[in-house]
């Protein structure tokens, strides 16, 4: 990413997004092409296929804008400047309590979304409430979703405000942290006054960089506050310092109060805005357009085996078509045992990674349990009051993100081995189908790119996603460990018995925590098998799915009186140089990315 020129008197860009959507029209227009052929073959699971997977995803996609920041640096000012008016919350307390999801709508409006994803409306004016020192959140809150009319926001952009990184709830931090791997774009957002502190720099080598390193922005807020020597030195120190951490670092100096007060022309935040439309659209937008249009090109190869699959059909009387179609179904259900063995050699892959997970912790809590005694017996009371807590939880911490990125480097071996036995499997299977439909379907021939699979199952395969599925698990696990710890230790009063108390408790406390995020491992582990196993049965069917599809339309429109042969042929040609063109035309959308 490189920052565009910051002249005083540069004027801002029309957005580049236009493009982008425009772009994504062609895509969704050609994908609905092969929904046609797909519906007109009788191949109802590829059409729904498109419709759903590819077209819906398409249209509904939003771009996530995510604004990280430690307290006292302006950040829920600066989305104020974004939005373009006074929507959330500003005081001198960290006011974000809360991850707000905020989305373009006609007039302003709230709702309460819940961990199970019910939404709650909520008069406006009281989501301002969800602010530290304001209403606490419920239990089941899992952030609040804002519609507001903002230009920003009507370019297809979410925009999310996250509690600051240094806020002392760590439960609020560990939410901001998880957060962080679904952002299409992050704004990090540096104080004028203070640029780069050492909390700061930990949290961007620690968190930031490992997952987002190619999406971020540097914001300097409250530029006006500094005179023009003070820019131009907070702007060289800010580079040369960032450079040590980001190559080439994209910083934009703003001054939010300017761009909701006075001239905002002058506050940095249109030019802010421009590079970020043009990131989104040339960027991100890029790779999810390609991703479309590469499993479009799979769609195009299985109905060509479709249009085959008709056409010799139709050549086919019903009690020939039946035949080939138990045939495949014969031969599918032989695969199944092929099927089952892959499945069965997955879960032992799965329970081997979920028992060495329970005795990483058992082994984790016993030594921390060890070495208690020592660390009570040598700290003053008072200072056991303070620190003991937070020392605990800091322990849970550090190792859960190891141990979580330990699972994920074993769940990426077992995704990798997983679908290179399924690519064999399905070679084999399209050779039988070929040979069911007879020797001129020799040539035929599928890979493992053609057939579905859930990217959000297979993804800790591509660069970069594993990082993302640590952080998004590391973040699950520490939500239950530190209220364990607390409410554990309030159970007990405070008094000149401390440490006796301290002793008690402590290894209490960590079995119980433990006890806690055990199942938490477990059920992420096991999320992630339940999907993999789902694509593993669906991988090895879908040819022989659609290929059934194809016969069974074919018999029913010669049972219902359809069209006569020659007819039927002439249609079959028609659809196979249709899809010709359209797959010429998805090949070439590609290569223009």
């Amino acid at each position: 990413m490189s920052a565009p020129g910051l002249d005083a008197g540069a004027q801002p860009q029309p957005p580049p997004l236009d493009a982008f959507f425009v772009r994504r029209d062609e895509v969704v227009a050609a994908l609905g092409g092969l929904s046609d052929i797909a519906a007109a073959l009788g191949a109802r699971s590829l059409r729904e296929r498109v419709d759903g997977d590819l077209v819906r995803k398409l249209r509904e996609d939003r771009f996530h804008l995510v604004v990280v920041g430690e307290f006292n640096h302006g950040k829920t000012t600066f989305v104020n400047a974004l939005l373009g008016s006074h929507a959330l919350a500003v005081g001198v307390t960290p006011t974000t309590a809360a991850i707000h999801q905020i989305r373009w709508a006609a007039s302003p409006e709230a709702f309460v979304v819940t961990v199970n994803g019910e939404r709650r409306a909520l008069p406006f004016e009281e989501a301002k409430s969800f602010a530290v020192g304001g209403r606490a959140p419920a239990q089941d809150l899992d952030h609040l979703e804002i519609g507001y009319p903002a230009p920003l926001l009507q370019e297809r952009i979410l925009l999310v405000d996250t509690p600051g990184v240094n806020d002392l709830s760590l439960q609020r931090a560990d939410i901001t942290y998880s957060y962080i791997p679904r952002a299409d774009a992050v704004l990090f957002l540096l104080d004028a006054g203070q640029i780069l502190k050492e909390s700061e720099r930990v949290f961007l080598s620690d968190k930031l960089l490992k997952a987002s390193r190619d999406k971020i922005v540097f914001v300097i807020t409250k530029w006006d506050l500094l005179s023009s020597d003070e820019q131009r030195e907070a702007l060289a120190y800010a580079r040369a310092h960032l450079s040590t951490l980001v190559r080439d670092p994209v910083v934009f100096p703003v001054s939010a109060e300017a761009a909701l007060g006075g001239p905002r022309g002058a506050s940095g935040i249109p030019e802010l805005i421009a590079h970020l439309t043009r990131f989104l659209a040339e960027e991100r937008g890029r790779i999810l357009l390609d991703n479309a249009l590469g499993e479009g090109l799979g769609v195009a190869q299985l109905l060509s085996k479709g249009i085959d699959a008709r056409r010799r059909a139709l050549r086919m009387n019903a009690e020939q078509i039946d035949r080939r179609i138990a045939a495949l179904e014969k031969d599918l259900a032989g695969q199944s045992s092929t099927i089952e063995q892959r499945r069965g050699q997955l879960r032992e892959d799965i329970a081997s990674i979920r028992t060495a997970a329970r005795k990483d912790l058992d082994r984790f809590v016993d030594d921390v349990c060890r070495r208690l005694p020592d660390v009570i017996e040598s700290a003053k009371p008072s200072e056991l009051r303070q620190f003991l807590p937070a020392f605990l939880e800091d322990a849970f911490k550090q190792w859960t993100e190891l141990e979580v990125r330990e699972i994920a480097v074993k769940l990426e071996q077992v995704a990798e081995k997983t679908i290179a036995l399924v690519r064999e499997d399905a070679h084999d299977g399209a050779q039988r189908v070929a040979a069911v439909l007879g020797n001129e379907s020799a040539r035929l021939d599928v890979r493992v790119d053609t057939i579905k699979y859930d990217v959000g199952v297979v993804a800790l395969m591509f660069g970069g996603v594993a990082l993302m599925a640590i952080n998004l698990m590391a973040g699950g696990v520490l939500a239950v460990a530190g209220p364990a710890i607390f409410a554990m230790f309030a159970r007990g009063k405070i008094h000149e018995e401390f440490k006796r108390r301290a002793q008690e408790l402590a290894p209490e406390v960590m079995r119980e925590t433990a006890r806690q995020v055990a199942p938490k491992l477990d059920a992420l582990v096991s999320d992630f098998a339940q999907k993999l196993d789902t694509w593993v049965v669906g991988a090895g069917e879908e040819l022989h799915r659609e290929v059934v599809e194809v016969l069974r339309a074919a018999r029913d429109a010669r049972g219902s009186g359809g069209p006569d042969e020659s007819k039927a042929m002439a249609e079959v040609d028609q659809q196979a140089a249709a899809l010709d063109a359209i797959a010429l035309n998805v090949a070439r959308l590609r290569q223009a990315r």
